[in-house]
């Protein structure tokens, strides 16, 4: 309840016009899920949706009756895979947001649940450049250093990928760095602005705390480096074996989908938010997708930020999210190609 009424609180502050020229379809694939549920909550109180089209292999349109009882000026789908159910979903969509596949259980990594979720990603990948090309895809189903270049491969050989409206959702990290640095400190998170690059697993999750304005210990560095990098097995530790980070994940996501509907249909300047695209910032080392700060568009990506002045130990945290974020990026691009 938390969440919703924050995501209330944040759009009703922003004053959107809700003219018909601002608002339009976002598709949330996986929408009978974990996360896809609280996710598609929280999207339908935003006041640019027109329709909410919810897809999952099962179960959807009870959560689509449920949802549409929601007093916002939306409507809502639920769709399976009968019937065509995914060509429905897809058509006209601006916005298609990616939750699906499997979670993390304990003792799992992300790049574990890569056998699974990866074939996923790319029959969505298919169905998405037949049925919505245009669209900005949004991938949240995990190993996202793997399923983002999974997606994009399988743009490519449809002949429709465009790298301004491919992101990978890496939010829920700064969301955490922001609550994580705001305990240590005693602060208010909002006002506490953590960067994060690199990717969104493990090491190759950096945040960038020198560029805090706060001040730290070596050993405060260390613990919130590792909190961050790894705070999702809290979540599936503490959820012993029935799931992972899904309510946090859906805000994240949330938070997400709406800078990018501020940016691309509300006509919004200066949104900026991290996310995992593709990238010149590692190129010349093989890193060809990168997550970092990058500022919105009305056509999607329109600046990608460098990296700013980073301390020697983020340089080091750098070196070694490197090799594990080309390893994970070749790995996607090789169950396509």
């Amino acid at each position: 309840m938390f969440a919703a009424s924050r995501i209330a609180s944040v759009a009703s502050k922003r004053a959107f016009s809700t003219s018909a020229a601002n608002l339009s379809k976002v598709a949330v694939l996986g929408a009978a899920g974990g996360i896809g549920q609280p996710l598609s909550l929280l999207m339908k109180q935003n006041p640019h949706v027109t329709e909410l089209s919810l897809y999952d292999i099962v179960n959807t349109p009870g959560v689509a009756a449920d949802i549409s009882h929601i007093n916002t000026n939306s409507t809502v789908k639920g769709y399976t895979a009968e019937n065509d159910g995914l060509k429905s979903a897809l058509e006209g969509a601006h916005v298609v947001i990616i939750p699906a596949g499997v979670p993390r259980k304990p003792g799992m990594t992300r790049d574990d649940l890569f056998n699974t979720n990866a074939s996923i990603v790319r029959d969505l990948a298919e169905a998405s450049a037949k049925y919505c090309p245009d669209a900005h895809f949004l991938i949240i189903s995990n190993p996202v250093n793997s399923t983002v270049p999974i997606f994009a491969e399988t743009l490519k050989k449809a002949g429709v990928f465009n790298p301004k409206k491919l992101y990978g959702v890496t939010t829920l990290d700064v969301v955490r760095a922001s609550r994580f640095v705001a305990e240590v400190k005693g602060k208010d998170p909002k006002d506490c602005k953590v960067t994060v690059v690199g990717g969104h697993s493990g090491v190759t999750i950096v945040p960038l705390l020198s560029q805090t304005g706060e001040s730290f210990t070596k050993e405060q560095l260390d613990a919130l480096t590792h909190r961050i990098q790894f705070g999702g097995d809290e979540v599936v530790q503490a959820k012993n074996g029935t799931g992972s980070a899904t309510l946090s994940m859906a805000f994240a996501g949330a938070r997400f989908a709406s800078s990018v509907l501020d940016a691309t249909v509300g006509g919004k300047k200066g949104v900026v938010e991290p996310s995992f695209v593709q990238s010149d910032l590692f190129k010349d080392q093989g890193v060809e997708y990168f997550s970092s700060n990058i500022e919105l568009g009305p056509n999607g990506v329109e600046k990608i930020n460098g990296l700013g002045e980073i301390s020697d130990y983020e340089k080091e945290l750098i070196s070694k999210a490197v090799p594990e974020l080309k390893k994970n990026i070749t790995k996607g691009n090789s169950f396509v190609q």
